[in-house]
C-alpha cells in the first residue's frame, strides 16, 4: 500500500497497512537529523522516516517591501513589528520570531480597523509558484499539504493577536465586540481569497488544506463556546467551504483544550483536527474517539511539552502505543507530534519515535 493509498484510507475511517506517519520539527531539529544520519536534504529525511506526507511553501510575498529599522526590527506583511529571539545554548538552542509592536493596539473605533493601511492583500502574493510546488510534490507519490507558515497560514483569532495584541482582542471580545468582529472579517476576507487563488493554482494536486488557529489555552477554550460561534464560526467555516471546493481535505490545527468544540468543528465538515493535545485538560482520546471517531480524523497526540524533551525512549514507545490503542482503531488517526519538535528533545527519544510508529503502526501491539 502507497501513501496515498494509505492515507486517503485512514481518513475513510478504515484502517490501513499501518497509521500514516507525518513529521513536525524545528529547523534546528531537522538540521540535528540530517547531520546525526548524513543526509543532505530535508527529503532524504522524509524518506529516512517514511513519512506519508509532504508540505508545500505556498505563494510567494511580492507586496509593498518589509520595512527594516534601524533598531534591527521589521515589519511583517501585517504591519506588525517583529524582532528575533534566540533561545537555550548549544545543542538545545534556536532561534524564533517575537511580537515587538502590535500595530492597532491603540486603534478606538471600528473606522480606524477599516482604514488601517497595511491590511494584507490576496494581490501582494504570487500564486503561480504554487502549481510548480505542488505538481513536484505530486510526483513524490505522497500526500500533498498546502499549511503555510504562521504568516500565511489561515486563521482569524491568531492574527487578530498579532495585529491588536493578545490582551486587547480578548478584552474587545467583552467591552468592543464590533472592532473584534471587524479585525476577524477583514482578516477572514483576506485568507478566503489567499486560499482560493493558492488552491485554484495548485490544479488540484493538493490533498489536504490545513489551516491553524489556536482557540484553547491548557484549560479551556479561549471564549465560551456561544462567542466562539457569533464571532470565529463564519470565518471557520468558510475555510472549510473553500478546501473542501476544490476536492481537499480539510484539517486544522488549534493547541489547548478545545474537546468542547469538537461537535462545531464536526457540523462546519472539518475532515481532521490536529493535535489534540496531551496535557491540555479535557483530553480523554477514549472518549473523543467514541464521541466522534466515525465523522472526524485525529493527528497528532505525541507530547513535545512532557515526553518528547523529558520522558526515555521508553516513555515515548509508550506514548505511541497508548495513542494507536485509544485513537487508531477503525482508521481515522495519522500519527505526528501535538506540534513542532523542539531543539531540546534528545534525538534519541526522536529516533524511538518513528521505530514506535513503525512497530506498532500495524495495531500489533
Amino acid at each position: 500500500m502507497d501513501s496515498r493509498e494509505r492515507v486517503l484510507l485512514a481518513l475513510e475511517h478504515k484502517e490501513p497497512d499501518r497509521v500514516p506517519i507525518d513529521y513536525w520539527a524545528t529547523s534546528e531539529v531537522n538540521a540535528k537529523l540530517l547531520k546525526h544520519f548524513g543526509l543532505s536534504s530535508q527529503e532524504q529525511l522524509l524518506q529516512h522516516f517514511d513519512v506519508d506526507f509532504r508540505y508545500i511553501e505556498g505563494p510567494k510575498y511580492i507586496g509593498p517591501g518589509q520595512t527594516m529599522r534601524p533598531d534591527g526590527l521589521h515589519e511583517d506583511h501585517f504591519g506588525v513589528v517583529r524582532r528575533s529571539v534566540s533561545y537555550g545554548e548549544g545543542a538545545k538552542s534556536g532561534t524564533y520570531s517575537e511580537v515587538a509592536l502590535y500595530p492597532l493596539q491603540e486603534a478606538t473605533s471600528v473606522d480606524e480597523i477599516e482604514n488601517y493601511a497595511k491590511w494584507p492583500q490576496p494581490e501582494h502574493f504570487d500564486y503561480e509558484c504554487v502549481r510548480r510546488q505542488a505538481a513536484e510534490a505530486r510526483e513524490t507519490g505522497k500526500v500533498v499539504i498546502f499549511m503555510g507558515d504562521r504568516l500565511n497560514r489561515c486563521a482569524q483569532l491568531k492574527p487578530a493577536m498579532y495585529v491588536r495584541g493578545v490582551e486587547q482582542i480578548l478584552m474587545d471580545v467583552v467591552a468592543n465586540p464590533e472592532i473584534a468582529k471587524t479585525i476577524f472579517r477583514k482578516i477572514a476576507d483576506f485568507y478566503s481569497e489567499y486560499a482560493r487563488r493558492t488552491l485554484e493554482a495548485a490544479g488540484g494536486n493538493i490533498d489536504i488544506f490545513f489551516t491553524g488557529d489556536d482557540f484553547g489555552t491548557q484549560d479551556n477554550t479561549f471564549f465560551p463556546i456561544d462567542t466562539w460561534r457569533d464571532l470565529l464560526k463564519e470565518g471557520f467555516d468558510r475555510f472549510v467551504n473553500i478546501g473542501h471546493e476544490f476536492g481537499c481535505k480539510v484539517a486544522h490545527h488549534t493547541c489547548g483544550s478545545v474537546a468542547r468544540l469538537l461537535p462545531d468543528f464536526v457540523e462546519s465538515g472539518l475532515d481532521i483536527l490536529n493535535p489534540l493535545q496531551p496535557d491540555c485538560a479535557r483530553t480523554d482520546y477514549r472518549e473523543i474517539k467514541e464521541q466522534y471517531g466515525d465523522r472526524i480524523c485525529f493527528h497528532g497526540g505525541i507530547s513535545i511539552q512532557k515526553t518528547m524533551p523529558y520522558g526515555s525512549p521508553e516513555d515515548v514507545r509508550n506514548e505511541v502505543k497508548d495513542r494507536v490503542r485509544k485513537l487508531a482503531g477503525n482508521g481515522g488517526y495519522i500519527f505526528c507530534t501535538a506540534h513542532n519538535i523542539q531543539a531540546d528533545t534528545p534525538i534519541e527519544n526522536i529516533i524511538a519515535l518513528f521505530e514506535a510508529y513503525k512497530k506498532f503502526g500495524t495495531g500489533q501491539i
